[in-house]
């Protein structure tokens, strides 16, 4: 007996050891996958590895960045390389990573030594126990923990692409609140110019109070609203700038004067749901935690009646001197608890995750197209704008102008189609702004990294933009 018991000792440490070795960390922690995934879905290259704060070769690329005019793609760049909250969130890689190393090793086994002395002498007890239900559960665990750890790594790809999306928002954002701003300045002194000449015709007594009032109170609201493109300017500038990661000098980035272009057409997207379904990484997880809730049920269900198995090697000495060799199982009786709680707890949290992922399904279809129509609308208003409205209102300017040249008109009508001119052209500005951001908004909705911004926008920019009452 004794023999055989050491030979079952020595196969259950080797196999022991043997899945012990299997279990180790990856050399990238994961990166490579969250890198391979957030591509496939993002246009701006992402790092190839992680970055490391700190790092000299990342500081010389982020001066090399700043030290030009920002372009939408390398805002992007310097956020995946050095916003910090991107980067703790790869911390989430080493948590997974450890629970799945740590699924794939065996419990560390138990020694315990007696030692008791009677009054026949001395017995000595020594136990060498085994947990023998994690050996027996791993080829469960395992894939389990496997799943867990993919799972993660489709969270930190979505983490990058949230990251990217929003820096491409407020990119857009920012550049269009300075272009309004620079706008809004010349707003200001033409408003300016116009309240200094009512001021003097009024003098003269070529104009009336009201005409005079009426210039003082454009000049007025002109004033205002400078500041509050001045106030967006800054808002918009800060946002950018704590996506980027930004501080100290840094900040003194330089954008463009001017959005980028419309282009020459809109995108057009037939199967849009069918290819959001296929990939939209929210989607993905969610297949993801299906499979795994499925596996642990199966975990469950095999272990309802006896989750406790240890084997114990025993080797005692008896106080006459004798040696006793031996072994011992423990396991639970399933008495009172016949484990139906545990498997109705692990049915139900199945249950609960389909209708998750089938709720899920139904929004992401809907979200896709009131994306995609929230970018069509978008682009048919901004080129609306640039193609329509500001021509339209550059030539009743130009036309009011060679009328009062002519002595058919006067100032104050010349003045008044001005403003006209002057609104319609902010308005442009923002329909454009909102073009680019639902254009990043259906793009993060065909990932499944963002949710529709630009319908909230684009209804709030008519009311930004009227044109005051004269």
């Amino acid at each position: 007996m004794p023999k055989l018991m050491t030979s079952r000792t020595v196969a259950a440490a080797a196999v022991a050891v043997f899945l012990s070795g299997c279990a180790s960390f990856s050399a990238d922690g994961g990166y490579g996958e969250v890198q391979k995934l957030a591509q496939a879905r993002n246009a701006t290259p992402v790092p190839a590895a992680k970055p490391v704060a700190g790092d000299a070769t990342a500081e010389r690329q982020l001066a090399e960045l700043l030290a030009k005019p920002l372009t939408v793609e390398s805002a992007v760049q310097i956020a995946l390389n050095n916003n910090r909250g991107l980067q703790a969130s790869y911390a989430e890689l080493g948590v997974a990573e450890s629970d799945l190393v740590q699924a794939g090793r065996v419990a560390n086994p138990v020694f315990s030594f007696g030692r008791v002395k009677g009054h026949e002498g001395i017995e000595l007890e020594r136990t060498l126990s085994l947990p023998l239900m994690g050996l027996l559960t791993m080829p469960i665990t395992l894939p389990l923990e496997k799943r867990r750890f993919e799972q993660a790594q489709m969270r930190t790809a979505g983490e990058l692409l949230r990251v990217a999306d929003e820096t491409r928002r407020a990119y857009y954002s920012a550049v269009a609140a300075e272009q309004s701003a620079a706008y809004m300045e010349q707003v200001k002194e033409s408003a300016d110019a116009s309240a200094e000449l009512a001021r003097r015709m009024a003098a003269a007594g070529n104009w009336s109070k009201l005409q005079q009032s009426r210039e003082q109170a454009f000049y007025a609201d002109a004033v205002a609203q400078l500041a509050r493109a001045r106030q967006a300017k800054v808002a918009e500038r800060e946002r950018l700038t704590r996506l980027m990661g930004l501080w100290g000098k840094q900040a003194q980035f330089q954008l463009p004067d001017r959005l980028p272009e419309l282009p020459a057409a809109p995108r057009e997207l037939t199967d849009a749901e069918a290819q959001a379904m296929s990939n939209r990484l929210d989607m993905l997880m969610a297949q993801k935690e299906l499979a795994g809730l499925a596996s642990s049920l199966g975990l469950t269900r095999a272990t309802r009646f006896v989750n406790l198995l240890d084997l114990s090697y025993l080797h005692n000495t008896t106080p006459d001197g004798e040696r006793e060799k031996g072994y011992e199982i423990e396991f639970q009786i399933p008495l009172f608890d016949w484990g139906t709680s545990r498997v109705t707890k692990a049915e139900s949290l199945y249950m609960q995750a389909v209708h998750r992922a089938a709720a899920s399904a139904i929004d992401a279809r809907s979200e896709v197209r009131e994306s995609y129509l929230a970018y069509r609308t978008a682009y048919d208003l901004a080129r609306h704008y640039r193609d329509e409205i500001v021509p339209l209102k550059k030539r009743i300017s130009d036309e009011q102008l060679l009328r009062y040249n002519g002595m058919l008109i006067g100032v104050f009508e010349l003045l008044a189609d001005a403003r006209d001119q002057i609104m319609s052209v902010n308005a442009a500005i923002e329909a454009q702004r909102d073009y680019w951001v639902a254009d990043s908004a259906l793009h993060a909705a065909m990932t499944g990294t963002g949710g529709n911004a630009p319908a909230a926008r684009a209804s709030a920019a008519p009311a930004a933009s009227a044109a005051p009452q004269h």
